[in-house]
């Protein structure tokens, strides 16, 4: 037998009071008698009412819920941005609607979906994002934050870390570890992550010590096992000793690949992947990454769409939060 849905007016007529009294005593309004608030709150407790989040915003055009869309929730770079968010929307009294992307989904009806809901902001996470869909957004008028994804045109807020920065470092470290044919492993190119913040900082690298850029080291692959243990004949046939890759996922599906063929990592080859998940801890031989503060990177978009929402003064639209290199058994 179906549950039966408690509404408002079931409240309002158990307590004998208007439906307009039971909104004021749920919204907090102190233009409430006490008795009366105690009354509605007893048949509330007893029959155990939910409020509707989007009913209880039409008066007052705020929903109090979040759009949240995510690539893959399978993905623990993903699961670990949303944790962050998660946190601070409770914390601020937000509920969330996530919306799971793959390669069958149509983005834009997710988006018009969330929408539809009356979402007062939206979180969008991923790598990558096309223009019509930007335009989507900007046009919608709602509060928008890119978690780990860069806006070129800076038009939507984001918040990241500094991925030039951060790649340039690893790529130096593999060189002065002796390594000068070293490959860079990445999703798309032509997103602004991979192609133009990674990849500069590989070449930047490469270009302060001398090392001549050749695009035979640089590879696209999907971020997953397969693709990973897919990928490592063509590093390999480059005389490659050394490799940054941009997917702890990715990195795992390489690595066990290498080792397969009888590779000895990191005598043999040093490899450094980007997201520093636990997955880099439990593999054998442990992963080195960079390590992204992804908690923060998801709770910090959070906090910079309630200003948005409420819109508060920022003193940035585009958000850099500090990363480190943590080493561990796959480099030296």
């Amino acid at each position: 037998m179906e549950k039966q849905v408690i509404t408002i007016y079931d409240v309002a007529n158990e307590a004998k009071v208007s439906m307009a009294t039971v909104s004021r005593v749920v919204n907090g309004n102190p233009n409430v008698k006490e008795a009366t608030r105690k009354k509605v709150m007893e048949v509330i407790d007893r029959l155990n009412y939910r409020p509707n989040a989007v009913a209880r915003g039409l008066a007052s055009k705020k929903s109090t819920t979040i759009g949240l869309i995510i690539p893959d929730m399978t993905n623990l770079y993903f699961a670990s941005l949303a944790k962050g968010i998660n946190d601070v929307a409770t914390m601020y009294k937000y509920h969330i609607i996530s919306s799971s992307l793959d390669s069958s989904d149509d983005e834009e009806q997710v988006i018009d979906n969330l929408l539809s809901k009356q979402v007062d902001g939206l979180i969008y996470m991923g790598h990558v994002i096309d223009k019509k869909l930007k335009r989507l957004l900007i046009n919608s008028k709602t509060p928008t934050v890119f978690a780990g994804l860069v806006d070129d045109g800076n038009e939507i807020a984001s918040v990241n870390i500094d991925y030039f920065d951060s790649v340039k470092e690893v790529t130096n470290s593999l060189i002065s570890n002796g390594h000068k044919k070293i490959a860079f492993v990445g999703g798309n190119l032509a997103t602004p992550i991979d192609g133009t913040q990674k990849l500069g900082g590989y070449k930047k690298a490469l270009e302060d010590n001398n090392i001549k850029y050749s695009s035979e080291m640089v590879f696209e692959a999907e971020y997953t096992l397969t693709a990973g243990a897919a990928i490592w004949d063509a590093v390999s046939s480059t005389g490659a000793t050394a490799a940054i890759i941009n997917d702890d996922i990715l990195a795992i599906g390489m690595m066990n690949a290498a080792e397969d063929a009888g590779v000895n990592i990191p005598e043999d080859f040093e490899l450094i992947t980007s997201n520093d998940t636990i997955l880099c801890q439990i593999t054998r031989p442990k992963m080195s990454s960079i390590s992204q503060p992804l908690y923060d990177i998801g709770a910090v978009s959070m906090r910079l769409l309630t200003k948005l929402m409420n819109q508060e003064v920022i003193d940035e639209n585009q958000v850099t939060l500090p990363y480190s290199i943590v080493r561990r058994q796959t480099t030296k």
